[in-house]
């Protein structure tokens, strides 16, 4: 429980967040607890609800570990409304400096710039939340959704950054201007073509970072010069590896304002399984990839491999709404999801740290077990000691 105590004294400072209206001095749940409460529901399967969450906070084995008291399901309901969710973002600075960076792709190796994939992901929400209705399906039922904006650090296999936005994709809550408000130097942002942009690949350069991004396959460009492509990159599939003029060749003011490199890469199309009207793609893949990056000098076939681990953040998507239960929000608050959120983000530090490995299934599963008393603290270090018998 070494790093369930490391990550408490960090809570308790948020303490007395919210409590500045409480004059009378009689409130009962603070910010420190509630976030406790939070882990106590990410780790635990049986706990599903707030009012789950309610009865566990009656059980003397749960206060005596989280150091909390019976929480009311009032004062669990009002708290989003209290609590101030950015005050976790220092618990969540000070824990991922803790954290080691796994074993790195030997192939990356030359690539100084932190690997940053981009991505966002829509987190179902309660039919009440009449702001984000945003897209019909086909069959004419509404959406009704959180996007969430991450930043996905590859080295350390953990998101360093979440902005919860409504689902709608437009104005403030678009996701390249989201990105564009967070832009950092000396990173390398790797993003799909809902990214591609050109001011923003103008903002990255301007911010001293690279990218890396995936065009549309109707993309327009006039090929200025064209690299021989080694034999690895040919292996890679990398058919074409040029700098190349992007954007309309009559109108130089509607094209990005640094050097542009292209490399095509055939891949094996498939065809996009969705119910959403409004798909912004050009109709089925013509089964080749077209990746645009402001890397001169990195071969061919490391653009193509940077792009391949962009689908870890999906995988990370997958992990944290299926195994961490994000798919259910406790709140309909916008707070009381970054909350939420933000502890989800903990939990998976916490995870990277006792493992050292990134968070998985079988993991979880395991400390699942631990937490429920149906597996031993023995069983529960070996699995561990087996992890560290695998590759990173």
């Amino acid at each position: 429980m070494k790093y369930l105590d490391r990550v408490f004294p960090l809570l308790r400072r948020l303490h007395d967040v919210g409590c500045q209206r409480d004059k009378a001095g009689n409130r009962d749940l603070h910010m420190d607890e509630y976030c406790a409460l939070m882990l106590l529901f990410l780790f635990s399967p049986s706990i599903r609800s707030l009012r789950t969450i309610q009865r566990a906070s009656e059980l003397r084995k749960v206060q005596k570990l989280l150091g909390c008291g019976r929480a009311s399901l009032g004062s669990l309901s009002e708290a989003v409304q209290v609590f101030e969710p950015q005050r976790l973002e220092e618990v969540i600075a000070e824990l991922g400096a803790e954290l080691l960076p796994h074993a790195r792709d030997e192939r990356l190796v030359n690539i100084r710039q932190t690997i940053t994939l981009v991505d966002g992901t829509l987190l179902p929400a309660l039919s009440r939340i009449a702001e984000a209705m945003w897209l019909s399906t086909q069959s004419g039922t509404r959406h009704y959704a959180w996007r969430l904006h991450t930043h996905f650090a590859l080295d350390r296999h953990v998101p360093v950054r979440m902005d919860l936005t409504n689902g709608k994709n437009s104005g403030p809550s678009n996701e390249k201007n989201v990105l564009r408000q967070h832009l950092a130097a000396d990173h390398l942002y790797v993003m799909d073509r809902g990214y591609a942009q050109f001011s923003l690949f103008d903002d990255i350069v301007a911010a001293q970072s690279s990218y890396v991004c995936r065009v549309r396959d109707n993309s327009r460009y006039q090929v200025l010069q064209e690299q021989e492509l080694s034999a690895a990159a040919q292996q890679a599939g990398v058919v074409l590896d040029a700098v190349v003029a992007l954007g309309d060749p009559g109108d130089a003011s509607r094209r990005p304002t640094h050097p542009v490199r292209l490399v095509l890469v055939q891949v094996q199309p498939h065809e996009k399984r969705s119910n959403r009207k409004g798909n912004t793609g050009a109709g089925p893949s013509d089964g080749y990839l077209r990746i645009v990056t402001n890397l001169l000098d990195v071969p061919a076939e490391i653009i193509a491999l940077l792009y391949q681990y962009r689908y870890t953040i999906e995988l990370f998507f997958r992990f944290f709404k299926h195994l961490l239960g994000c798919r259910h929000l406790l709140s309909d608050k916008p707070d009381g999801i970054r909350i939420q959120v933000y502890c989800a983000i903990i939990a998976c530090l916490l995870l990277s740290l006792w493992t050292g490995r990134k968070p998985t299934q079988a993991t979880l599963e395991m400390f699942y077990w631990y937490f429920l008393g149906l597996a031993e603290e023995d069983e529960l270090e070996t699995h561990l000691a087996k992890l560290k018998l695998q590759p990173a």
